[in-house]
């Protein structure tokens, strides 16, 4: 048999190593080239469409053959995870911009969850006393905990989708037009009426502070209540001039920062002076039967509140780039398990701390108000022109992340009908009559606490319900399981209390006589 020269063993030339190319995501930023398993320490089994390209596979192939296919397994399994994007997405403010990453998650978590709502929460303890405030407290912690890991999952629960707003996750697992119905109405409300609570917190705030900084020197002609509230509706209009939900990472942070501090102070403020006389831990006295059942579901309510942000964890989560390899959900998980234990430092010591320090005798206005009523003269003028300030920094920032999702949807039903982005001065003119409305409703609604808890009795199912209806619904686990009846279960005992709280909300404003303060603020 004839020999063949050895020229001719080699039909293909050698080529320099290849390497995975990089993959442009549909957010405009580069994905690095995936670990292998050796590099990742660690291997999965999951099926992928490029499973069958393995090793063994690969074996009989010669080597250049062996490497365009491993480099086409790492673009394949890129490529095949990418998102169909809408392309309105492009021009709306939560989606604008996809560079967001765990840190920024850390800072919008911390302050969407952490604000005005922690300074109430004494107020719900004076009314429920130690056991069942804490009891009830530290339940609505965990279950909140519980629909937040739920969402952050469902994100991207079928792939090549990703639901960026909670209407859009709603719609997918209840169908377009319940799912319209039963999350469009909480969500928009829980934005604008915190948007609403924020003004009047950080108005009467900063006629607080004013009148700490100038003492008897200001009090010629000093602004009121309402003026105070038209000066904090036009900073939040300035700052809400911020494009996009990435571009106000940075307030978010001193939103966060400032809410920390503040909750320290005022209850670290609280326990360290005398208490006053005649001060109970018993929940206070009501006249009736009835009324104690209703304001007993009203303190419910105003804890419910405090735990709000889940209108926000997918938007919060649709900022960030998302790969087969590298998915959205694990950045955006350890942002909110950083961003909910410090959470759980200020909640928690405020509600304890305040109620040990004022008992029964907690005004409606919560802790900044017993601090200022008992130790206004005890404690020195700057440290509470401190805390005064860092309250009126935080309802700034909240203000602009609450706000977001009703821009998103002006701005999203603009484009559907014009077919092309905002321009800067139609997208100012929606923010500026959407600050002014907040500030006449502000006006019509200068309460806190009642409205506290009817907030949280009609947004609750955003928080506690709906997750665990969509996990059931999206994911669907294997009928009768635990998993089912749990999720279940939770998801009927939210929409319960749900009505129960927002019953006790109404009846709480009604017999205060709140009614008849419309249009005349304190």
């Amino acid at each position: 048999m004839e020999e063949r020269p050895e020229t001719e063993l080699i039909s293909i030339p050698a080529t320099p190593r290849a390497s995975t190319p990089e993959i442009l995501t549909p957010s405009g930023q580069r994905s690095p080239r995936p670990m292998s398993s050796k590099e990742g320490g660690k291997s999965s089994t999951a099926w992928t469409p490029t499973s069958f390209i393995s090793p063994r596979f690969l074996s009989p192939i010669g080597t250049p053959m062996k490497r365009v296919l491993v480099n086409m397994k790492g673009y394949l399994e890129e490529v095949g995870h990418l998102t169909k994007l809408n392309p309105q997405d492009a021009w709306l403010p939560i989606t604008e911009s996809r560079n967001g990453n765990a840190h920024y998650a850390a800072f919008h978590n911390l302050n969407a969850g952490v604000g005005f709502q922690a300074l109430v929460l004494p107020v719900a303890f004076s009314f429920l006393g130690w056991s069942w405030g804490i009891v009830s407290l530290t339940i609505a912690y965990f279950w909140q905990l519980y629909t937040l890991w739920i969402l952050v999952q469902l994100h991207e629960a079928v792939p090549g989708k990703r639901y960026n707003r909670y209407v859009e996750l709603a719609q997918a697992a209840f169908g377009e037009r319940l799912g319209l119905w039963l999350a469009l109405f909480p969500t928009v409300y829980l934005s604008a009426g915190t948007a609403t609570a924020l003004i009047l917190i950080g108005g009467e705030t900063m006629k607080l502070f004013f009148e700490i900084v100038c003492g008897p020197l200001c009090t010629s002609n000093p602004l009121t209540t309402v003026e105070w509230y038209l000066v904090f509706t036009s900073l939040c209009i300035v700052l809400s001039q911020l494009p996009n939900l990435n571009s106000i990472a940075g307030l978010s942070l001193v939103g966060a920062i400032t809410a920390i501090f503040y909750s320290t102070m005022v209850w670290v403020l609280s326990v360290s002076q005398q208490r006053p006389k005649n001060i109970s831990y018993e929940p206070v006295p009501l006249p009736s039967f009835s009324a104690s059942i209703f304001s007993f579901l009203n303190a419910l309510g105003i804890i419910a509140f405090a735990f709000r942000g889940h209108n926000l964890v997918l938007e919060i989560q649709s900022t960030m780039p998302s790969t087969f390899k590298h998915p959205a959900h694990v950045p955006m998980w350890k942002g909110a398990k950083v961003a909910y234990f410090f959470i759980a430092m200020c909640l928690f010591p405020v509600a304890i701390g305040g109620f040990w320090a004022y008992g029964n005798l907690m005004p409606s206005g919560g802790i900044l108000n017993a601090l200022f009523v008992f130790h206004s003269h005890d404690i020195s003028r700057a440290l509470l022109a401190i805390t005064f300030l860092l309250v009126v920094f935080s309802c700034l920032s909240s203000f602009q992340i609450y706000s977001m999702p009703v821009f998103d949807s002006f701005e999203a039903s603009y484009t559907s009908r014009t077919n092309r982005p905002c321009s800067v001065w139609v997208r100012s003119g929606f923010r500026v009559v959407y600050g002014f409305i907040n500030f006449f409703i502000g006006i019509a609604l200068p309460f806190l606490s009642s409205l506290a808890g009817l907030l949280g009795g009609l947004t609750l199912p955003v928080t506690f319900a709906y997750p665990c209806f969509m996990w059931v619904l999206i994911k669907r686990p294997a009928k009768y399981s635990f998993n089912w009846y749990f999720n279940w279960t939770l998801g009927w005992l939210g929409i319960a209390f749900s009505l129960a709280f927002s019953l006790g909300g109404i009846w709480s404003m009604v017999n205060s006589g709140l009614k008849l303060k419309f249009f005349k603020p304190i």
